[in-house]
């Protein structure tokens, strides 16, 4: 079907917080979607949000927003402490047909499971949005490892440090530094590291020990060490005080892949180094949108049946990972999954 005879899937954002803008773009990108309304309880917030964005309704609360229209696409965008909530809320209004859910998903395995039964019980699509897994580039590495490219997949080195200054990390100043906001860097910042290395060696982690440092009220940094069958492993640098890098290794027995710019480069030249024993090809990625691909990909699953990169058991799984690393920096002892 041409894009000019496709019914456009009509997208409802829930919150307008920074992620948001991410998503409003996506749909200004894609034909085949439309932002047709937002809520927020502030509005201050839904007023720079129409600045930037046309919207042709906005709602100060979820209730308002469902009871006025139907949506195909409803988009998460609220603090993780919310997202359960939220989500259990849209798949049993009957007025939602898809959730796409801002990661972390949820803040523990078991609000994952409510989470995912409700969409089921309710027939709703769900799926974590994990930009970067649309991303041609991690496309490119995905393929190079599943193809035996670098042979046997032995070790996954990722950091992601966001380089914030000691003054700027305090609880009032945003929902990152704040507790009972769903803050904290492995739920910021790790979420993308573990949820990379689980998909890139195929398999849930057998063991996990992390350690931290503290901030105010949350973890502001984290060592995470994931042990994989095999004794394979995934060694994770995360935080907010670490100078700034986001970069992947995967090393395998014949082979190596290097991302530098793995996670936030909208808009950016990338470029994925893949050694072997024919030496270091470089691959160049023009600049691109990574919410646009990942609403695409949505868009492409509702439309054309395909399978979601991210299945709703992935993302119960992904939580279970992430409550063994809070256990493990609580406790200072290995959990075994």
């Amino acid at each position: 079907m041409s894009n000019g005879s496709q019914k456009r899937l009509r997208v409802a954002l829930v919150g307008t917080g920074g992620i948001s803008r991410g998503h409003a773009t996506a749909c200004e990108n894609l034909e085949r979607a439309e932002l047709t309304a937002v809520c927020d309880v502030s509005p201050e917030a839904l007023d720079r949000f129409r600045e930037q964005f046309e919207v042709p309704s906005i709602y100060f609360t979820l209730d308002d927003m469902l009871e006025a229209g139907e949506y195909d696409i409803a988009v998460i965008c609220l603090w993780g402490v919310l997202h359960a909530e939220a989500g259990i809320q849209l798949a049993s209004s009957g007025r939602v047909g898809a959730v796409l859910c801002e990661k972390p998903f949820t803040q523990s395995a078991g609000e994952a499971e409510a989470f995912v039964a409700a969409c089921r019980e309710h027939g709703v699509f769900v799926a974590e949005a994990f930009k970067f897994r649309h991303h041609p580039m991690h496309l490119k590495a995905e393929e190079i490892v599943r193809q035996g490219g670098i042979g046997e997949v032995l070790n996954i080195r990722s950091t992601f440090c966001t380089n914030v200054p000691l003054d700027r990390r305090m609880p009032e100043g945003n929902w990152r530094w704040n507790r009972s906001k769903g803050g904290g860097a492995i739920y910021d910042l790790a979420c993308y590291n573990v949820h990379h290395a689980r998909f890139i060696f195929g398999e849930e982690p057998e063991t996990v020990y992390a350690v931290q440092t503290r901030g105010v009220e949350v973890d502001d940094a984290a060592y995470i060490t994931l042990g994989f069958s095999g004794g394979r492993t995934a060694q994770l640098s995360v935080g907010f005080d670490g100078w700034a890098s986001q970069y992947v290794e995967i090393s395998g027995d014949a082979g190596l892949v290097r991302i530098d710019k793995a996670w936030n480069n909208e808009n950016q030249d990338v470029a994925l180094d893949y050694h072997s024993a024919e030496g270091v090809e470089t691959i160049h990625f023009p600049p691109t949108h990574q919410f646009t691909h990942q609403l695409e990909h949505l868009c492409s699953c509702l439309e054309d049946g395909q399978t979601h990169r991210i299945s709703p058991e992935n993302s119960i799984a992904q939580m279970r990972v992430l409550d063994a690393v809070a256990e493990s920096m609580q406790t200072g002892e290995v959990v075994r999954l």
